[in-house]
């Protein structure tokens, strides 16, 4: 099984800054896109960043400038750099990973991570 660990979010005041880190475990032979997702409450989940297996990062408009997605290939691991926050921000974050778990099938799932709470507030 593949899980997907996420840390680091917390309550900040407004122009603070976090870093969510998310972590991949399991039977992995290969992780493509990774991402990072949230959820305000009453809406449907939407996307933040995502970056490509070789690096290339993608924003939403509303974070763009602010936010900064990176990937340690070697560790497994995606992280989102939050500078600037807003109140706006307030979430529920969600990593996702595509995830090739075997060399001979060459299929692709999709996982995610538990979700952590990140509040912006004074």
């Amino acid at each position: 099984q593949v899980q997907l660990v996420e840390s680091g979010g917390g309550l900040v005041q407004p122009g603070g800054s976090l870093r969510l880190s998310c972590a991949a475990s399991g039977s992995i032979f290969r992780i493509n896109s990774m991402g990072w997702y949230r959820q305000f409450p009453g809406n449907q989940r939407e996307l933040v960043a995502f970056i490509s297996s070789g690096g290339s990062p993608t924003y939403a408009d509303s974070v763009k400038g602010r936010f900064t997605i990176s990937r340690d290939n070697a560790k497994k691991t995606v992280y989102l750099q939050m500078n600037s926050l807003k109140p706006e921000d307030t979430a529920v974050y969600y990593c996702n990973a595509n995830v090739q778990r075997f060399a001979v099938a060459y299929t692709t799932n999709e996982y995610w991570g538990q979700g952590t709470q990140v509040t912006v507030a004074s």
